[in-house]
């Protein structure tokens, strides 16, 4: 049993240790961290700009009444409206990624010329030919 426990730790170790899990798991905990900025910056820059137009400082404000039950649509509202600016910013920052890696790209190098073993068949080629 203690050989199946160690086997499995060290399969653990080795999927943990992989670059792409490694990856991921700095994305989600900057993703998070990001989550935070766009939250602010709707609650506190956005909404109020959109107060402005719709005689309310927040959408969370509006709610429907219908009898006993409070339907916060305003919540709602506000939660498409953090998803459209996360996925805009996301956007431009990975365009702005791309364009950065296009750059480094730049034009590929010239191909090699060509080896000795090619060089000695071309010869060998250019003799049949006279013969």
């Amino acid at each position: 049993m203690a050989d199946k426990t160690s086997g499995f730790l060290a399969e653990f170790k080795t999927f943990i240790a992989r670059g792409n899990v490694m990856d991921m798991a700095v994305g989600v905990i900057i993703g998070g961290a990001f989550s935070n900025i766009t939250t602010s910056l709707i609650n506190d820059i956005v909404m109020p700009v959109l107060g402005i137009f719709t005689s309310s400082v927040s959408f969370a404000d509006l709610t429907l009444n219908i009898g006993p039950t409070v339907i916060t649509y305003g919540n709602f509202i506000q939660a498409v409206l953090n998803f459209l600016i996360m996925a805009f910013v996301v956007f431009c920052l990975v365009k702005t990624l791309n364009r950065f890696h296009k750059k480094k790209e730049a034009a590929p190098p010239p191909p090699p010329g060509p080896s000795a073993e090619e060089k000695l068949l071309a010869e060998i080629r250019d003799l049949l030919k006279e013969k």
